[in-house]
């Protein structure tokens, strides 16, 4: 016992070298440095994610006050999507961009995006100007492809928006893609999606030619059917009592009560 406790004292401590060895320590060294970039690239991410809610919120506000107190929405449907972590990778490698926090936010604008499908070609610009218009939000770009078509004949209105996140240590201004435009818009928009990746971003001209008299055919819808709207309006007589009035379900009696101090 008394030889065994001796050997023990005077042998050296190899887990303890070899704890202490450099490579350990460089591995120690980089796994903290990992764990930083994920941490940071988690906080990056979910600015965007943070900036899509805010922007969405805003929306849906201005489609139920429209809903329940002018009685007409603009706002037909709305979609969201964020870039994954790998895609905006793919893309920063694609186009040069250092694979660096500052750089990716400086020169990929489209990481988080918002689509409003409108009924009427009108619509897309009121629903661009009460977003722009609001305090907090800062119109950083305007592409207005429904004027200005492109060759193939993709129409849509889009805006480049800027919106402060309000995170537990800063604020982070986050940028938001918005796709405005009307249903037949988006219906000929997501054909000629799946068409483009379908044939590979090669369309044959045929095909090309056949898109394009499609678009061509949905803008003339889009006109026909706003002034099909414009010239109902103009007719239909307004509701004359509270039962005809669309909103909250609010009791007759309620009404009434309303009434009579608006009244007095």
């Amino acid at each position: 016992m008394a030889d065994s406790g001796g050997m023990s004292d005077g042998a050296p401590n190899q887990a303890t070298t070899a704890d202490a060895s450099p490579e350990n320590g460089r591995n120690s060294e980089a796994l903290a440095e990992l764990a930083e970039i994920r941490s940071q690239f988690t906080r990056f991410m979910m600015t965007y994610q943070f900036g899509l809610a805010e922007i969405v919120t805003k929306i849906n506000i201005l489609k139920d006050e429209f809903t329940h107190i002018h009685q007409y929405s603009p706002i037909e449907h709305v979609s969201s999507r964020l870039k994954t972590p790998a895609s905006i990778l793919q893309k920063a490698a694609r186009r040069g961009i250092p694979l660096k926090i500052d750089a990716i936010r400086e020169n990929i604008l489209d990481i988080a995006g918002v689509r409003i499908s409108c009924s009427f070609i009108s619509d897309t610009y009121r629903i661009a100007e009460m977003l722009g218009g609001q305090a907090d939000v800062t119109v950083l770009e305007t592409k207005d492809y429904i004027a200005n078509p492109k060759p193939n004949g993709y129409k849509s209105l889009h805006l480049l928006v800027e919106i402060p996140v309000f995170l537990s240590d800063r604020v982070q201004p986050a940028c938001v893609e918005l796709q405005i435009r009307t249903i037949a818009m988006d219906f000929w928009a997501a054909l000629e999606h799946k068409i483009y990746y379908k044939y590979e971003r090669e369309i044959p001209e045929a095909l090309l030619r056949e898109l394009t008299e499609a678009a061509e055919a949905a803008s003339r819808l889009d006109i026909k059917m706003e002034r099909l709207h414009d010239e109902i309006d103009r007719i239909k007589s307004a509701p004359t009592t509270a039962e005809e009035v669309p909103g909250f379900p609010l009791p007759r009696d309620l009404l009434e009560m309303l009434r009579h101090f608006r009244t007095s």
